[in-house]
């Protein structure tokens, strides 16, 4: 008997790697739902639906991007990190902001690094400064004069308390001494609609959703969040010139739920990264002024990490908490 039950576990250990394998194989066999907690009109979104559209041509099922608006994209990732991790959901968000919800709020219902499993990053693109033109403001000296003679009267827009063009905006006021009135919005989208009606008068936008209404006039570009200048907009000058070392970007990451098994993982961020390598990923990149990340998963990994780390000594420094 004993005999019978050691050659039943040597087999079974033998077969194993095969049927994980097989599994493996068989994935995808059904639509996979891709959550992104941000409203359209967003780089998150914009991209989201492009990358969607490539995997179901390379993985055979539909990819269905589902918008989860609300608390600065926290909603979203909450039904993502409460899912099966069987790989039939995944989530699109930005790093910034995903990071900043690990020090912002105090009773997040799930923990960002343990629950939210990163896969690849396959869109970075900067911030820009951007005022509406009802203003006469032509560059950042002249912003900061105008808002200086206003404290609490001029407006700066934001995706919601906490996200990184809140924080980003916080910072700035912070080193310039300015201190215009906050208005968040439920996202990138609306926030820059409202501005472009002159409900608040400067924002820190994803590049993407500010360059259409920059190139029609509708929006004035002061500044660009990138270390040094960008070859797109050599005449405008980085944040940097004026507040040494400022450096923000709208990252778009793909996450799966923590415990997925890393066989998917590995298959999603093969794909995800054959993905944005296609000609017409590459254009709708470019055309948002975002580039692919060529990470690694582990490297992936260690870049949120690193942001969480970063993004938390901004919130502590802006002595702010979400309940």
């Amino acid at each position: 008997m004993k005999a019978m039950k050691a050659a039943g576990l040597l087999l079974g250990a033998l077969f194993l790697p095969m049927l994980t394998q097989a599994n493996a194989e068989e994935y995808p066999s059904r639509p996979i739902r891709m959550i992104v907690p941000w409203p359209p009109g967003g780089i998150t979104d914009v991209v989201s639906r492009g990358l969607g559209a490539a995997l179901t041509e390379s993985l055979g099922q539909q990819v269905v991007p589902d918008n989860r608006p609300g608390a600065a994209g926290t909603l979203g990732v909450a039904i993502a990190a409460k899912a099966n991790p069987d790989g039939y959901t995944l989530l699109m968000t930005d790093v910034p902001s995903h990071a900043i919800s690990a020090s912002l709020y105090k009773k997040l219902s799930y923990n960002p690094l343990k629950d939210i499993e990163p896969v690849a990053l396959p869109s970075r693109s900067p911030l820009v400064l951007v005022v509406n033109p009802k203003y006469g403001i032509k560059t950042i000296a002249q912003l900061i004069e105008y808002a200086k003679a206003r404290p609490g009267e001029f407006a700066f827009a934001s995706s919601g308390p906490g996200s990184i063009t809140h924080l980003t905006g916080e910072r700035f006021n912070r080193h310039t001494g300015i201190k215009p009135l906050h208005v968040p919005y439920k996202g990138g989208g609306p926030a820059t609609v409202a501005l472009v009606a002159g409900e608040a008068g400067m924002y820190f936008s994803c590049i993407s959703a500010a360059i259409p209404h920059i190139k029609a006039g509708r929006l004035t570009l002061l500044g660009i969040t990138l270390p040094k200048r960008s070859p797109l907009y050599p005449d405008t000058p980085a944040v940097a010139e004026a507040i040494p070392g400022f450096d923000m970007g709208c990252n778009t990451g793909f996450f799966a739920p923590g415990g997925t098994p890393r066989s998917i993982l590995d298959r999603m961020h093969a794909e995800v990264m054959k993905a944005v390598a296609q000609p017409r990923m590459k254009e709708l990149l470019a055309a948002n002024s975002a580039e692919a990340a060529p990470y690694t998963r582990a490297q992936f990994k260690d870049h949120v990490a690193s942001e969480v780390r970063a993004w938390g000594e901004v919130v502590r420094a802006a002595g702010l908490k979400v309940d």
